[in-house]
């Protein structure tokens, strides 16, 4: 039976107070006040909603190395490219070959657990063996508005196959329906929705219990036979009416991470199966329920193979890896809402050309290198001639991947005239282990945190965003590795 093999996730560090948002438009719509508590994550300024995902699938690979992964699914309403297959970007990033198969998946809030589906049906039907399926979200809400505050950026990923499946898929009920909860227009920047009461009483406590009870009738079991209830519904009165209703105890219920992180759109029933499958234990069933143009419920049984992930905690340690973002004015300039002056140096015209970038596409987005066959020298970027000098061997290379390779900071500066959305902008040179030196831009940290010889581990970033053709560029970052406690 087909399952999954591992999961991963990705919150990104800074954390934006809700309250510091509501005390800078609370004046406008005072009735936020309820959405006003706890925090949201926020993407960085060079973080998008693919730069999470494959941070995401990077969390969720590296417990299964070895494996042969055929194919990555992704889902986002937030995606960069609209005619550039995104989930391409993300499976040369991860390091898998052009051989496999990618696919889009957006259109409604659903679309990560409908990746998933179609995921587990590719590897069921024998077509595929092994398929990465991530999720990711980075929506705006217009400022003043609630969603502004529910809204919170966050990605999650799995390994789905046959072999050594920690929590094995045992079916499916879905709903569809052109329900207009949520209807951002192909040009619109913000989220917009219709009544909140309407989004209640329509469809998150109809379709919810309409879909968990058919899928109960098709496999003939009964709720409380799960240990776990995941279902997408950030209305605290809802909740606790459906838990009533439904006969989920506070033990089934999984956390929604709405305090801690926001409402995570294609992500979020993703992100709480992260989540249960930590504290999951054998035997453990779990229902997985999303909403957004209808539901989809999934239903997993945990397998004793769980045991060999229990010090694997994604989501506990990507809510523990934080840090506060005390300026809602950088968060607004940061997501392009608020524009500000950059300087002369932000006006450069940066942007790729495809034809170069497909001669070094590899070097860009999977961070390869090369590796001398003769003597085993690694170096970055991809050189045909060895540069060991007691070497020199010409065309001897073997590709060698840098990305997975932790490095130290050898040098380091910040720069307050270079153009920058987070001052200064901090580059320096980083060496790898076993070999390889070259500069990158640090991300994520402090100029007052950094000092020389400390390790750093290579993220997947934007490196600039070209507004006047709509596109984004992509490369490798160094942040600051931290010990999560």
């Amino acid at each position: 039976m087909p399952g999954i093999c591992a999961s991963g996730c990705y919150v990104p560090r800074y954390r934006l107070n809700r309250g510091l948002i509501y005390k800078a438009t609370g004046w406008l719509n005072a009735g936020n006040i309820g959405n006003a508590k706890g925090e949201k994550a926020v993407a960085n300024h060079d973080e998008d909603s693919v730069t999470m995902a494959v941070a995401a699938a990077r969390n969720a690979l590296q417990t299964v190395n070895g494996l042969n992964v055929n194919g990555v699914y992704f889902a986002s309403t937030t995606m960069p490219y609209k005619e550039r297959l995104n989930a391409g970007i993300i499976t040369t990033a991860v390091g898998l070959p052009d051989q496999v198969i990618a696919a889009d998946f957006g259109g409604g809030l659903k679309a990560g657990t409908t990746a998933m589906l179609s995921a587990l049906d590719g590897i069921k039907a024998g077509s595929v063996d092994n398929l990465l399926v991530c999720a990711a979200e980075c929506r705006l809400g217009k400022p003043s508005s609630p969603q502004e505050l529910i809204f919170g950026d966050a990605a999650a990923a799995f390994v789905l196959g046959t072999d050594d499946v920690i929590a094995e898929f045992k079916g499916s009920y879905s709903l569809t329906c052109d329900f207009g909860d949520h209807y951002r227009g192909a040009q619109a920047v913000f989220d917009r929705q219709w009544e909140d009461r309407w989004i209640r009483d329509v469809g998150v406590e109809k379709f919810i219990p309409e879909v968990i009870n058919g899928l109960l009738e098709k496999y003939e079991i009964q709720l409380s036979d799960f240990a776990k209830v995941i279902y997408d519904c950030q209305y605290a009165a809802a909740r606790k009416s459906l838990n009533k209703k439904l006969g989920i105890t506070p033990e089934m219920e999984q956390t929604h991470y709405q305090a801690q992180i926001g409402q995570s759109g294609t992500a979020q029933s993703l992100l709480m199966l992260a989540g249960a499958l930590e504290e999951a234990n054998p035997g453990d069933k779990i229902l997985v329920v999303s909403f957004g143009s209808g539901c989809d419920a999934l239903y997993f049984e945990v397998t004793d193979n769980i045991r060999k992930m229990a010090d694997n905690k994604p989501v506990t340690a990507a809510l523990a890896n934080r840090a506060e973002l005390d300026n809602y004015t950088k968060y607004l300039t940061w997501r392009g809402i608020l524009p500000m002056e950059l300087g002369l140096r932000a006006e450069e015209d940066l942007w790729t050309r495809y034809s170069a970038y497909w001669r070094v596409r590899k070097t860009v987005l999977g961070l390869y290198g090369t590796q001398c066959k003769a003597c085993g020298t690694p170096q970055f970027p991809l050189h045909r001639i060895c540069v060991n000098p007691e070497c020199g061997e010409v065309d001897q290379m073997a590709p060698y991947r840098f990305a997975d390779r932790p490095g130290k900071v050898a040098s380091y500066t910040g720069d307050m005239l270079a153009a920058s959305y987070n001052p200064p902008a901090i580059y320096g040179q980083i060496i790898f282990e076993g070999g390889g030196k070259y500069m990158f831009d640090l991300t994520d940290c402090d100029l007052d945190e950094l000092e020389t010889g400390m390790p750093v581990r290579m993220s997947f970033r934007r490196r600039y965003h070209d507004k006047k053709r709509g596109i984004s560029g992509y490369f490798w970052k160094a942040v600051p590795f931290r010990e999560v406690k």
